[in-house]
């Protein structure tokens, strides 16, 4: 399941016609959302699902809520996002998780080229589509140094961007430093920059008072999680808030102060490649592919391989997942020879590396 503004009628068109039961259309509010949801799941059509693939945990979590008996006949939940896995973890250590679930999100396919690779492009496109900005010379703050905030802060960079950071956890804040990046708490520069870039993962990472210390026709977007890391409540309750909210364009709205001051929201403060469409279809390829691997190793798996906790991707997985996309490249694999394998301790056909190495 995708996030409200994440649907293409184009494609829910295109299931439709090959009579692909589809419950999704661009522009649904909250209770849309969650009707779809339900429709999807099918009881009412007396048809039972045996596996969830779910993308940040809101089909999860309408099934425990109201639907947990299915549970018993389930085979797995393959889930894609990061917030979604947490989720799956606190259902873990609560006991609550009933059935086995696949963590795709730590996979090295998805989080490598999902996250690191396709915003390292899809920032620049996203923002570039809904602004028009010229990108040489503005102050943007990144805000996490994850494997998003890594791409993020590189694409940045690389268009002309004098760039900070924000961080939590002093691995991530000395990476960005030896990268060169300035690190630094947001309200240093909160009054000085001309862009926002949300890549947490947190709840209101951006709030009420830093929208307030921004400056006239800055930009605020978020690359991280839902519609969570920037607090857009004046959104959801404008008759209680002192702000107004001109729609400017799909996807980008003024917030206007009463002293005129404008900022520029995008996709409303939810994730903004996908709600601007700019997601490579080959990086789409590698994150799908990852997941029909988790589906299908989860369906087919004897009853005592998994219990019921979460999982990362076995490794030759994510190998093999690697391994499918080298022919867009022409890249040419080197085959190790029978005594080198014996000196690494390793198959010839993988996996290459233990399952704690560090890509």
């Amino acid at each position: 399941m995708f996030n409200i503004s994440f649907k293409q009628n184009e494609v829910a068109a295109a299931l439709a016609e090959e009579s692909i039961p589809i419950f999704a259309w661009k522009g649904e509010s909250d209770d849309d959302f969650w009707w779809c949801i339900k429709k999807a799941i099918g009881t009412e059509q007396s048809w039972q699902p045996n596996m969830i693939l779910d993308d940040g945990g809101d089909l999860t979590h309408y099934f425990h809520k109201h639907y947990s008996t299915l549970f018993s006949t389930m085979k797995g939940i393959v889930e894609e996002s990061a917030t979604g896995v947490h989720r799956l973890y606190q259902m873990c250590r609560t006991q609550i998780l009933t059935v086995p679930a696949m963590n795709i999100s730590d996979s090295v396919t998805k989080a490598k080229f999902d996250n690191l690779y396709l915003c390292r492009e899809s920032v620049i496109d996203g923002i570039k589509r809904c602004t028009d900005i010229l990108f040489g010379g503005k102050q943007v703050v990144v805000c996490g140094y994850g494997e998003i905030g890594k791409g993020c802060c590189s694409a940045l960079r690389g268009i002309g961007c004098f760039v900070f950071v924000t961080e939590i956890d002093p691995i991530c804040a000395l990476q960005a430093c030896m990268e060169g990046y300035k690190v630094v708490r947001l309200e240093e520069v909160i009054k000085q920059v001309d862009i926002i870039v949300t890549a947490s993962g947190s709840k209101h990472t951006i709030t009420r008072d830093s929208l307030d210390k921004m400056k006239n026709g800055a930009i605020v977007c978020n690359m991280g999680h839902s519609n969570t890391e920037i607090d857009i409540s004046f959104l959801r309750h404008p008759s209680l808030s002192d702000l107004q909210v001109e729609r400017v364009r799909t996807n980008v709205d003024h917030v206007i102060w009463p002293n005129g001051k404008r900022i520029v929201l995008i996709a409303e403060g939810r994730i903004m490649n996908l709600c601007c469409s700019s997601v490579p279809s080959f990086v789409v390829s590698i994150t799908a592919a990852t997941q029909t691997l988790a589906l299908i190793e989860l369906y087919n798996a004897p009853a005592n391989r998994y219990k019921s906790d979460v999982y990362l991707l076995p490794k030759k997985m994510d190998e093999y997942v690697a391994s499918l996309h080298l022919p867009a490249f022409d890249a040419h694999l080197t085959e190790l020879t029978d005594e080198q394998c014996k000196y690494l301790g390793i198959n010839k056909a993988g996996p290459f590396k233990p399952n704690y190495y560090r890509y």
